[in-house]
């Protein structure tokens, strides 16, 4: 059913949307200049474009386990995003970076869970070492019995990590400097449609599209 569904919407998108843009394609057909790198979470309920109401040829994407950005070292580990991260600032130009986190994030929650339930995952439990800060600082601070604020707090404090891991990277942090780049963090509720993003100078989350 579910092949079936796709193959229905590729013929669907060439007879209906392609015809309506079909000058936008035509213009993405030997290069892009997208203004923002977008790295959200794989879950698949999570769907960049449509959120922000964006077109082919605007984000460039980078998708993966709780929407983590490796922080800045000289390492054969986690090419696959750190490369992407390198293309879009450097070879591409975008002028914006935005970490989108979002509610009931699946890696966010794994991280809190007993010693050994990710072991048939290790992949996925490697990946998730990189916001082991934040599961350390949640689970010190907030305690076993608010298992709703832990998720919370796990999520943005998320996305405040990979935030700071961005500018961990030498060119991002001199094009933050000469204004050139400007990075966001969002945190995204999958059933309201809200999206808080992060306020540096007040230091917490706002709702952004209210």
């Amino acid at each position: 059913m579910s092949l079936d569904k796709l193959l229905k919407g590729i013929v669907n998108f060439r007879r209906r949307d392609f015809e309506s843009h079909r000058e936008l394609f035509k213009g993405l057909k030997s290069s892009q200049k997208p203004h923002t790198l977008f790295i959200s979470c794989s879950d698949s309920r999570i769907d960049p474009n449509m959120i922000t109401g964006t077109l082919p040829g605007e984000l460039f994407i980078i998708r993966n386990i709780a929407n983590i950005a490796p922080p800045y070292r000289v390492s054969s580990e986690y090419l696959a995003t750190t490369s992407a991260i390198e293309y879009a600032v450097l070879a591409l130009g975008v002028e914006n970076i935005i970490i989108c986190g979002h509610s009931n994030c699946g890696g966010c929650a794994a991280c809190l869970y007993p010693e050994g339930k990710l072991d048939d995952l290790p992949h996925t439990r490697k990946w998730l070492e990189l916001i082991h800060p934040v599961r350390d600082r949640v689970l010190k601070e907030i305690p076993e019995s608010e298992p709703e604020a832990r998720a919370w707090m796990m999520e943005q404090g998320n996305v405040l990590e990979q935030l700071k891991h961005l500018i961990s990277h030498p060119y991002i942090a001199e094009r933050m400097e000469a204004d050139k780049l400007q990075i966001s963090g969002w945190h995204y509720i999958i059933e309201t449609d809200e999206i808080f993003n992060y306020d540096t100078n007040l230091c917490e989350f706002l709702l952004a599209n209210g």
